[in-house]
């Protein structure tokens, strides 16, 4: 097998990019870490406004978005996100939403809304979903 192919071989293992957003920084740095485990790659940030400036920097395929946050609410970032990545697809989590929430949620463009706690293969299987309807890359 040549160089490209292996480097062809490794690129089809490795899951989608995603990003976690999330102001509980011990549930961020843990889901992180479970998704890393899964084969994602993940990058956690803390905030909407910080969201927007990784989303920036680098190519994301699923945002895994919390909505009660301080500032800037995970509603928001959706509309942000959707306005200057709109292929990129938004699992929005909410511990503190009802049906209106998710409701709203899917009217700004998220692929799906997810009730913490969510079980992680629930996550996972959503994050996989979300990216091969999302065709990013």
């Amino acid at each position: 097998m040549t160089e490209k192919s292996n480097a062809q071989i490794a690129s089809v293992r490795t899951g989608p990019a995603v990003l976690v957003v999330d102001d509980e920084r011990d549930f961020m740095e843990t889901l992180v870490k479970r998704l890393e485990r899964r084969g994602f790659k993940v990058t956690g940030v803390g905030s909407g406004r910080d969201a927007l400036a990784a989303l920036g920097q680098n190519k994301y395929d699923v945002v895994i978005l919390d909505v009660m946050m301080p500032g800037m609410d995970g509603l928001e970032t959706l509309r942000e996100i959707k306005l200057g990545w709109p292929r990129t697809q938004v699992i929005l989590l909410s511990g503190h939403g009802g049906e209106e929430m998710g409701l709203r949620g899917m009217a700004y463009g998220a692929y799906s809304y997810l009730l913490k706690p969510v079980s992680l293969t629930k996550l996972v299987d959503t994050a996989y979903l979300a990216f091969e309807e999302g065709g990013v890359r």
